[in-house]
């Protein structure tokens, strides 16, 4: 494959070249490349809140396809499990629930909600029975507020992410973060993953993309910060339109802000608003198609209403009708790769030097 270069001074830096959004090679290479080993959000603790509850999830199902199980154990300890049986590799548990053992209904192996393999019938004479081996895999979790995420195969620490949200958001009381399925979806885009998570990481586009939403901000203050594997987008509110109450001692107290825009290599999306916040999940599906789930959490109620649910699909319909005009476009004989915006593009510059990291590791 070719080795991707991304020069570290933006102004002299190229865009990633084409061949990354058109090439099938690199798009199967960065499922281990950059998403097993990147951390992806599992969403929040809700179903295993109470001891002795599990539930199963696939990790980026239509790309990665990892059966996952999260277990909450006797104690109350969560844990996120290979959700696949060590005998034969039957998937073990199908629904959430209530569950005091693991148990695989193909042919009877028992764990214990911990992982640790327990029994196995008519397996007395096997020698070297039970290993290391019979034990269900345990996948590394973080859990950040009521917030879970997992790694099959981290190369980074979370915990620095974390703790530079907690700088700007970490005042919040996220207990009083609820889950609202009715403006809650998916969208199916027409493009390279990567290319949405671009038009996410930059501004720029606003006034030319978004022209209600730029009513709602004052563009010439939108400013990115670059966080290692993390970066925010800060959202100035213009005059007249809702933003944060502050605490005193915060790092942007006296300014007003609409909205805190984090992102999170490779493909997560966590948008802080004074309603509430909106998680967006960039999911691989082919070469030229993803899906993207918004996952809306309200926080007050009284600044959150169906028009604000209207104005997040506005804004997002506007979003893929660009995105999959830019899909049309890299795939020309005549685009190779472009240039970057010194101030308004270091987010997306930022992107493309993990990926080129990512992608040139064995």
């Amino acid at each position: 494959m070719e080795i991707f270069n991304i020069s570290s001074d933006i102004r002299k830096a190229h865009t990633l070249p084409t061949q990354f959004y058109t090439e099938p090679l690199y798009f199967e290479a960065a499922k281990e490349k950059i998403f097993a080993r990147s951390w992806q959000w599992l969403g929040d603790d809700a179903a295993v809140q109470l001891p002795q509850h599990v539930q199963p999830l696939t990790l980026l199902e239509g790309y990665l396809n990892e059966p996952l199980l999260l277990a909450s154990d006797e104690q109350g300890e969560i844990r996120c499990l290979s959700n696949v049986c060590t005998h034969r590799g039957k998937v073990l548990v199908q629904q959430p629930g209530k569950c005091r053992k693991i148990i695989c209904g193909y042919h009877g192996r028992r764990f214990a909600l911990n992982g640790k393999f327990e029994h196995m019938p008519e397996f007395k004479d096997v020698c070297d029975f039970p290993s290391e081996a019979d034990n269900l895999a345990q996948v590394p979790l973080q859990k950040w507020h009521r917030f879970l995420f997992a790694a099959l195969n981290p190369q980074w620490d979370l915990a620095p992410v974390l703790a530079e949200m907690d700088k700007r958001i970490g005042f919040l009381d996220f207990e009083r973060f609820r889950y609202d399925p009715l403006t809650s979806r998916d969208y199916l885009v027409r493009a390279h993953w990567a290319l949405y998570c671009e038009n996410y990481l930059e501004g720029f586009h606003i006034p030319f993309v978004h022209p209600d939403l730029n009513a709602l901000l004052d563009f010439a203050t939108y400013n990115t910060e670059i966080h290692g594997f993390m970066n925010l987008q800060v959202g100035y509110a213009s005059k007249g339109s809702d933003c944060f109450a502050l605490p005193q001692g915060h790092p942007d107290e006296g300014k007003e802000i609409a909205a805190y825009y984090f992102w999170i290599f490779p493909n997560l999306m966590l948008n802080f608003y004074p309603w509430g916040l909106s998680v967006n999940v960039v999911k691989p599906l082919q070469l030229d198609l993803c899906k993207v789930s918004f996952i809306t959490y309200v926080y007050d109620p009284q600044r959150f209403n169906r028009q604000t649910a209207a104005q997040t699909d506005k804004v997002e319909r506007e979003d893929e009708a660009v995105v999959e005009s830019v899909q049309l476009g890299v795939r020309s004989r005549f685009y190779k790769s472009g240039r970057y915006s010194p101030r308004y593009e270091t987010g997306v510059h930022h992107f493309h030097q993990l990926i080129a990291d990512s992608m040139n590791t064995q």
